[in-house]
């Protein structure tokens, strides 16, 4: 995902009059924009958008959102370029004070992968990320779940019939003759309706041609919270910006797509825990987003929370001709397995994020064919296992145990090709051919540990992309060869790798829904990089959640990062870097910091302090721009670094703060 421009920071608020509507936060996001603001004792407020060649034109009332005394608006269906937004207070029905917010620079979704083949543009939406000519919307919250209601085409000659309620909706679509763009807009926090299929919300389009649909949620907060969706039978369907949380593994995936389904696009989603089920790989839900029997399908942009199972693709196909699917630009966060684990599929995984995954990374059986390109894997246990072979069966030291070490149900092997992918940290992984290669993290000798490279390898690793995979080169059970799917025109898209360093700055800036979400949580890498356990006090935190309060979410106008570099540390433009002439301290001070410095680095206790009010969290990073820690305390022990320079990133509501401290 190439995007062009660095930062832009502050809150974006015009030079206006402020005296009844105060704003708190405002920023341009991927294909939407967002406003913030305080109650100032209007009974509501019109929201209206500017820009794109279209002036003052009013936003749904649903777009428009009260949490407590703050009231927020997000707008999406916005091609990219600079927009304003008004709000305008009412009272008493009459429109009353209004403030502007800046220009606030909207950048396109990434629509790249196999989901958008043949012409395709799956969901509700066009290209430019506007909504498609006669696009119906449908806003779902936890107050009328049960009760919304739409008329739906029933037959040929295009009679309507009223429906009531979300899945009774979407079982009316099924039939196939309403050929009208669906766009289902969820607000909020919403639990388990009472009319579901088998618990799940199902998506079936009996197969027919013809139909689109998006499921969608608006803001940092829409959460499908109980329930998952199960997708077959459909084809050009989208779902993004949901967060997915106690789902019952009893009930299945959180979202699965289950059988005959094609050109279907799943991104900026949040996947956290579900319930624990009867398997004891069921502890920390069923799977996150799995795949089976479809095809045509990209997962991108996805934010997976500390998962057991993230990503099982390919059950029972028994073919590996015409599966395709794309993971690009996904955070697996903490999650342990599964990504993805390929039975049959062509898989093109790049540009992901693997950030301290406690059991492996990619797998590949079956006869699959995987294409691992420029994808950053930080302490990675096994960042690509083969099946039967490599350190699939040599993980217990100098000779194959597939009797004990086999991780995928000794099925046959698949292949997997890799090129430019970063390693650092402690990871095992052998290339076809080396005389030497990792284990944990330290080079070792093939002939020390009896390996035959040529034959136990978990992946064959090219000098250049277009590099073909040779048909000598074959899984060690099975003697399945690779497809080079990537290579053959007539089967790949057009698309542009980031290098690895870019791939996880943008990763980190624009996985999950919108500013990153509501939910947040900061990972202990010294533990949970190795743990697989789960994280109870995460789970505590998960079941507890009944919806978001609404405060302001730190880094609220972050905006792209560069495409041509890791984030560089730097100031923001609504903030000032005052380097101090003492030799004990630096200082960053910000103008919406009341209580002073908003950080100060004392050396002499080497510490981080911060003084920012509200909400905030801060980042230590590496300069080549590696996140060593986040945090949010007020206090940031630095005492056990190594001595040198880092950037420390500073996320609070007013935007967000770079700077550098040297560590003596």
């Amino acid at each position: 995902m190439n995007f062009s421009a660095t930062i832009a920071l502050g809150i974006g608020l015009a030079a206006a009059s402020y005296a009844e509507i105060s704003l708190e936060a405002a920023g341009g996001w991927l294909e939407s924009a967002y406003a913030q603001w305080a109650a100032d004792g209007s009974d509501s407020y019109n929201v209206y958008y500017s820009g794109a060649g279209k002036t003052d034109v009013k936003v749904d009332a649903p777009l428009v959102r009260k949490y407590g005394s703050t009231w927020r608006v997000d707008v999406p269906g916005l091609k990219a370029g600079d927009y304003t937004l008004k709000v305008v207070g009412v009272k008493g029905g009459k429109e009353g004070a209004a403030v502007t917010t800046k220009a606030l620079s909207v950048k396109s979704l990434d629509r790249s992968g196999f989901a958008f083949s043949d012409g395709h543009v799956p969901g509700a939406y066009k290209a430019d990320g506007t909504l498609k000519d006669g696009a119906v919307i449908v806003y779902v919250s936890e107050g009328n779940k049960n009760t919304v209601k739409l008329d739906v085409a029933t037959n040929s000659k295009g009679g309507m019939a009223e429906f009531t309620g979300f899945q009774a909706i979407l079982a009316a679509i099924k039939k196939g003759y309403d050929k009208r763009p669906f766009d289902f807009r969820l607000i909020g926090n919403v639990t388990d309706p009472d009319s579901t299929d088998k618990g799940d919300i199902l998506v079936d389009m009996g197969s027919k041609e013809g139909l689109s649909m998006t499921i969608e949620g608006v803001g940092p907060d829409a959460t499908a919270n109980g329930w998952g969706l199960r997708i077959k039978g459909a084809q050009d369907v989208e779902v993004r910006n949901l967060g997915f949380m106690n789902v019952s593994s009893n009930e299945g995936d959180n979202v699965g797509l289950q059988q005959d389904n094609k050109y279907v696009w799943v991104h900026n989603c949040d996947f956290f825990y579900g319930d624990a089920g009867s398997d004891k790989d069921q502890v920390k839900g069923d799977g996150a987003l799995d795949c089976k029997k479809s095809t045509y399908v990209t997962f991108s942009y996805n934010h997976f929370w500390d998962n057991g199972k993230s990503n099982l693709l390919g059950l029972k196909e028994n073919t590996t001709e015409g599966l395709y699917i794309t993971y690009h630009h996904n955070w697996f966060d903490h999650s342990d397995s599964r990504h993805p684990r390929v039975r049959f599929y062509s898989a093109h995984v790049y540009n992901n994020y693997y950030d301290g995954i406690a059991k492996y990374g990619a797998g590949a059986t079956l006869g699959s064919s995987v294409f691992m390109e420029n994808n950053y894997f930080r302490n990675c246990k096994f960042p690509m296992l083969t099946s039967m072979q490599g350190s699939d069966v040599y993980a217990g030291g100098t000779k194959r145990d597939p009797g004990n070490y086999g991780t995928f149900s000794d099925e046959d092997g698949g292949t997997i090709k890799a090129f430019g992918n970063h390693f650092e940290g402690d990871y095992t992984f052998i290339p076809y051919g080396a005389s030497t290669y990792k284990v944990k993290g330290s080079e070792t000798a093939a002939a020390s540990q009896g390996i035959n490279t040529s034959v136990d390898f978990d992946a064959y690793v090219v000098d250049s992309r277009n590099a073909k995979v040779p048909s000598m080169v074959k899984s060690y059970q099975g003697a399945n060869t690779y497809n080079n799917f990537d290579t053959d025109n007539s089967v790949m898209y057009r698309y542009t790798a980031d290098e690895p360093a870019v791939a996880k700055a943008n990763v980190e800036a624009f996985a999950g829904r919108v500013q990153g979400g509501n939910f947040k949580w900061s990972f202990d890498n010294s533990k949970d990089d190795a743990a697989s356990e789960v994280n109870q006090k995460l789970k505590d935190a998960l079941v507890a959640y009944k919806g978001w309060d609404g405060s302001v979410i730190p880094g609220s106008s972050v905006d792209s990062p560069s495409s041509s570099s890791a984030v560089a540390p730097q100031s923001s433009s609504s903030s000032s870097v005052a380097p101090q002439s003492s030799d004990s301290e630096t200082r960053v001070s910000t103008a919406n910091s009341p209580r002073g410095p908003a950080l100060r680095y004392a050396v002499a206790d080497r510490r981080l302090e911060i003084g920012v009010a509200g909400a905030f969290r801060v980042d230590l990073l590496q300069m080549d721009g590696a996140k060593i820690l986040s945090s949010s305390e007020r206090v940031v022990d630095l005492s056990g670094l190594r001595p040198g320079i880092y950037a420390v990133r500073l996320m609070t509501a007013g935007g967000v703060l770079r700077t550098t401290v040297f560590k003596q």
